[in-house]
Order: structure tokens, then sequence, then C-alpha cells
């Protein structure tokens, strides 16, 4: 673990979090029988490929900031704590008000669900900036910016946390969407959760089926949003592209398409 110069209040939760990125990188997310619905193994082959594309885990570089996120799944909080505590960023932001996956789930903000977690692990509030009114990962990227303009903390190293099955979106959403400033950006690190697929399910983010379905319709987006000008071009390899015919045929792991 990168060492990082702390004291006093946030001394005492460096035990912790060791144990926590233990858990991490080996429990937490391991399937629990309600979750792990019974997926055909031809369709695992499938969805792990597409699983393994959509991912980014770029090489970790010490940055002015580091953005979690909002999503349903809370683990996307405890990465982004986990990394302040590593010393890879100055500060946080959490980022989001709801989405699709998050509607009416809490009474407050993805970006104050978040904030809240991180403290209780030890993060000083003081470290921690919320951004509560972006509602896609576009207006996620353009907010904080403007949160961080406001502020007059606009980066030249930033890191995004993410879920694992949106990380080659992310980046495309941020090249497009970061808006162009004094400021330029030196180095952009996307970090998504470091899991496998038939670990990830648990009560946040439901049961396999239902993370095959939005892994789907996150695939289907890349070409789609590049079209319509929300995000740069990700080019899908043809394998990766058959996974995603293949599993749409049957007919079980559609129902988040977008027409």
């Amino acid at each position: 673990m990168k060492s990082k110069r702390v004291s006093g209040h946030v001394n005492i939760h460096r035990g912790l979090i060791v144990t926590l990125c233990l858990i991490m990188e080996f429990d937490i997310g391991q399937c629990d029988a309600i979750f792990c619905v019974n997926v055909p193994s031809l369709h695992m082959d499938a969805a792990n490929k597409i699983w393994n594309f959509l991912q980014v885990n770029d090489r970790l570089i010490k940055s002015d900031v580091i953005v979690g996120l909002g999503t349903h799944d809370t683990r996307v909080a405890m990465e982004t704590a986990m990394l302040w505590f590593e010393g890879w960023g100055d500060v946080i932001v959490f980022t989001g008000r709801s989405g699709n996956l998050t509607k009416g789930r809490w009474n407050r903000s993805e970006a104050e669900v978040f904030r809240d977690i991180a403290i209780s692990m030890g993060v000083p509030s003081c470290k921690i900036y919320i951004e509560t009114e972006s509602r896609n990962t576009g207006e996620n990227i353009r907010f904080t910016h403007d949160l961080l303009k406001k502020i007059n903390k606009v980066p030249h190293r930033i890191i995004l946390v993410q879920k694992p099955h949106m990380g080659k979106r992310t980046a495309a959403t941020f090249w497009k969407q970061w808006p162009q400033s004094n400021t330029p950006i030196v180095s952009l690190v996307v970090r998504t959760l470091r899991i496998t697929l038939e670990r990830y399910p648990n009560n946040d983010v439901g049961d396999l089926g239902d993370v095959i379905s939005v892994m789907m319709g996150y695939l289907q987006r890349l070409p789609l949003y590049y079209k319509l000008g929300f995000q740069t071009h990700v080019r899908i390899p043809s394998d990766i592209w058959d996974s995603f015919l293949f599993l749409q045929k049957t007919g079980l792991y559609n129902s988040h398409f977008i027409s």
C-alpha cells in the first residue's frame, strides 16, 4: 500500500482500511446462493467475454482528485475511499443524484449515500465534495467539472472510479463531456472494481441474470451513444459483438436495452 502522511483521526483507521482492502479484493461480492441463478455455461462464457472487455483498470497515478461516480453499487464508494487512504488523490468528489438503477432506492442522492460510506470508513468530511444533481454519466462528468471549477480545484490529474461493466463507457464519456479549459487534463485514470462476474451479484446489484442484463444494455449503448454524440468512439472487437448477439438472441438478458 502506497504511503500517505496522515495523522490523528485518520491514523486510527489504517488497520481497518487494510482489512477492508483485503475484503474488497477477496470476499466482498462472493455470490450468495439467492443471487447466483443458474446461468447456462455457454451463456456465462459469452457474458464473461463482455464483462472483461468493458472493464478498465489503468495504472494508478497520484492525482488531484478521485471521483466516485454514483451508481446502485455502494462498493464504488468503498473503493474510492480506499484509494484516498492509499494516497492516490488529494480530495474526493462523489457525483450523482439518481439514475435508472437508483431512482426511488434511497431517500438521498447517490452522492450523499457514498459520502456517508466514506466518512464511516474514516475519510474526513473536509476531504469530500458532493455533486447531487446529475442523472447520467455525461452529467456526472460535466457537473463534477463545474463543482471543481467553482471551488478552484479543476484538476490536471483525475481518477474516475466505477463499477466493472461501466469502465469503457465512463472513459469514452469523459473525453467527450469534460469541458475544455485552461487547465488541461494531464492524466486520466479509470479504475473499475476488480471482481469477477460470478462474484459480483449481491443485494445492491441483483442476481447474476440482472447483472448480465444491465451489462448487455451498457454494451448496446456504446455505439448508440457515440452516434448521438454523448461519448467518443469505442472499438468493439468482433468476438465481443458476437457474444453480445448470441446472448441477445436468447431473449433472457434484454431488459436493459434502449430503442
